[in-house]
């Protein structure tokens, strides 16, 4: 067996931001409530997220003021970044002046650059239209204080020879951060890392992917954006997220683990978080792939149980999850005296499975895992 290659250690580590408070905004009947967005807020900067994306303000009496509201009371003013709506001038002298009601430190422009977008959201599809629109959006924010990120919405759509002079043209005007937005999932890894090349060679850029999930390599694209320059990564939890969702959290911070050796974030608290959000979200229970689901460390297999080590790529107690047993009619002797361990109960585990065995098949085979085992052996004996 070959030996593990060590890990390809990072020359700039990225700094993470996750928008599952505002990017779940746009997702079809998806609402949180302020006693949700403290508690995800709470957990994610105790993991190590830096900066906390919560709601969307277009103008005066924004409907997400009550979240940010409760970020900000959880974690501070200075961890929370809210997303401001770029049509025209006046719009964004009202929509800031909103932003400053509510405290907000950090905004993130949100400005369509595909011809595609500026055409349906600003009317027009002109790159100097576009180019004058951002100039005038971070000049004023800058003006009044704030720390400014600018995107480029749909950006990972649009062409290089109208994408990077926008670029070029925002961090003239004053902007701190630019992120580009995969808002159409769009690139293969070794196409976003050309991409992102091209911007971060842009005279004192800052560049952040924000990746959408739809073809399944947003995390993918997420690292391929930082290996070519990118200093930030924007994640949801649990992937949450218009369409296809976003680059999910947990996925993105085991694959820096596992990866990139990076040890910088606290994992314990990440299968918390899904269940949390999913929870928040009203998805209840929808499977989610990664490794913080009931399903990541869920074992039918006696071998899978007695030497994960075998299995897993990182331990179930790194994230916070646990492993269990999950099953229906494909049930063993060894299965049962696992689930049994360190019980107090005894019974024939030949015989227990065999009855068992026979009880799921005749009642709909509904799911077992360790407990339900239990309860199942405390009827036998009863029996």
């Amino acid at each position: 067996m070959a030996a593990v290659e060590e890990h390809e250690k990072l020359p700039n580590p990225p700094r993470i931001s996750d928008a599952t408070l505002r990017d779940s905004a746009h997702m079809a009947g998806v609402e949180f409530g302020p006693k949700d967005a403290a508690a995800i807020a709470r957990l994610l900067v105790r993991t190590g997220v830096e900066l906390v994306e919560v709601g969307m303000v277009s103008g005066p009496d924004s409907k997400d003021a009550p979240l940010v509201e409760a970020v900000h009371e959880t974690v501070g003013p200075e961890r929370g970044m809210t997303l401001v709506v770029v049509r025209d001038r006046r719009q964004v002298g009202r929509a800031l002046d909103e932003a400053e009601r509510l405290g907000v430190r950090h905004v993130m422009y949100s400005i369509p650059t595909s011809e595609q977008h500026a055409e349906l959201k600003l009317g027009s599809p002109s790159a100097k239209f576009l180019t004058t629109l951002a100039r005038s959006a971070i000049t004023q924010a800058k003006e009044r204080g704030f720390h400014v990120t600018f995107s480029g919405e749909d950006g990972a759509r649009t062409p290089a020879e109208r994408l990077v002079p926008y670029v070029t043209a925002g961090f003239e005007a004053g902007a701190d951060r630019f992120r580009l937005a995969e808002t159409v999932a769009y690139l293969s890894p070794w196409q976003m890392e050309k991409v992102v090349g091209e911007l971060t060679a842009i005279d004192g850029s800052e560049i952040e992917i924000h990746s959408h999930n739809m073809l399944g390599m947003a995390v993918a694209n997420s690292l391929a954006a930082v290996r070519a320059g990118a200093r930030w990564i924007s994640a949801t939890v649990g992937g949450i997220g218009e369409r296809g969702g976003n680059a999910p959290l947990a996925e993105l911070l085991t694959s820096l683990r596992i990866v990139h050796g990076d040890t910088r974030f606290d994992l314990t608290h990440l299968t918390e978080l899904s269940r949390l959000a999913l929870t928040g979200a009203g998805l209840g229970e929808a499977f989610q792939s990664g490794p913080t689901t009931e399903h990541a460390f869920a074992y039918e297999l006696p071998g899978q149980l007695t030497h994960p080590e075998a299995y897993e790529t990182l331990p179930a107690e790194l994230v916070g999850n646990s492993r269990e047993l999950r099953v229906r009619t494909r049930l063993t002797p060894a299965l049962t005296r696992w689930a049994l361990a360190d019980s107090g109960i005894d019974v024939d585990a030949e015989a227990f499975t065999g009855w068992l065995i026979e009880r799921q098949e005749s009642s709909g085979a509904p799911l077992l895992d360790r407990d339900a085992v239990r309860k199942a052996a405390i009827d036998y004996q009863a029996a």
